[in-house]
């Protein structure tokens, strides 16, 4: 072996251990707050797992209780069915719309893309307040259809009727505008030749949004119906704090009961079965829509 190869054997070695220096704690961090706790998770799934008392070995005991007998699990479950079903479709194409509204031709389109991305960052307390006070029977939407209309509007969130429409509604309110970002990042990287060339060929209105922009922003639409599906089907503090879950359990998600078998009934061996649930529904679900996504999604070669 040269110097010259012994000399660049030492510096990558040293570089090496300068590398695992700086990524130590971060791996540290990793480790103790994501690994451990996962594993934990799994353990505990199986165990009947009280937050004080003895540990209880019983297998597969949570999974199958959760299926056969416990009485809120299936409720949650097609709250958050009927939840993802709603909020994904109405979050993506508002989305979409309105990153095609506020195109290069609007003047102050950055103003109006800021007032649209507002509720994303605002706290979601302040925007569940906001709402509490627009929906209740004294609120804004009561009053103002009393005096215009002579008409007095149901109490939505205490209707079970109305009470999960309400939680989609805040939820795409407080979501579209995160979308909305990504979709006109892409219609901006969209190349003005192809454009051109669809109006010369007589594309134009909707026919060139549908025909030409919407396939070719295909991979934008994928990732954001992939990640707006993945957070909807987690969604937790919207019915937390909107509506408690109820009227009943009219509004409870999946997560929610998890967080009440963990936290209000101390079954963490169940809450952690149920987790594992939704993970695997999670991902069974966006494997689908990765296999799926080979006849609609238009990647440039």
């Amino acid at each position: 072996m040269t110097t010259n190869a012994r000399r660049r054997g030492s510096l990558a070695k040293a570089e090496g251990r300068q590398a695992l220096g700086f990524a130590t704690p971060a791996l540290a961090g990793l480790a103790v707050f994501t690994v451990v706790p996962v594993v934990l998770s799994i353990v505990m799934s199986f165990f009947d797992w009280p937050t004080f008392g003895e540990k209880t070995f019983i297998g597969f005991d949570n999974y199958l209780r959760l299926f056969a007998s416990s009485p809120d699990f299936w409720p949650a479950l097609r709250n958050t069915a009927v939840f993802t079903i709603l909020y994904v479709p109405l979050n993506v194409i508002l989305s979409l719309i309105l990153a095609m509204a506020l195109g290069p031709r609007i003047r102050g389109r950055g103003a109006l893309r800021v007032l649209f991305f507002i509720p994303v960052v605002t706290p979601m307390v302040a925007n569940v307040l906001v709402w509490k006070m627009l929906l209740q029977p004294q609120g804004l939407f009561n009053g103002a259809s009393q005096s215009w209309f002579g008409i007095t509007l149901p109490n939505f969130l205490a209707d079970p009727q109305w009470a999960m429409i309400m939680v989609v509604v805040m939820s795409v309110w407080q979501g579209v505008g995160y979308n909305m970002l990504i979709f006109s990042a892409a219609l901006e990287q969209l190349p003005e030749s192809v454009i051109e060339a669809a109006r010369i060929d007589g594309a134009s209105g909707l026919r060139m949004q549908l025909g030409v922009v919407v396939p070719m922003i295909s991979p934008a639409i994928f990732f954001s119906t992939i990640m707006t599906m993945i957070t909807s089907l987690q969604v937790f503090a919207q019915p937390q704090l909107l509506t408690g879950g109820g009227p009943g359990n009219a509004t409870q998600p999946l997560v929610q009961f998890i967080y009440n078998q963990g936290f209000k009934f101390q079954e963490l061996g169940l809450a952690a079965a149920g987790a594992w649930i939704l993970f695997a529904l999670i991902i069974v679900i966006t494997a689908l829509q990765f296999g799926a996504q080979k006849k609609w999604v238009h990647y440039e070669h």
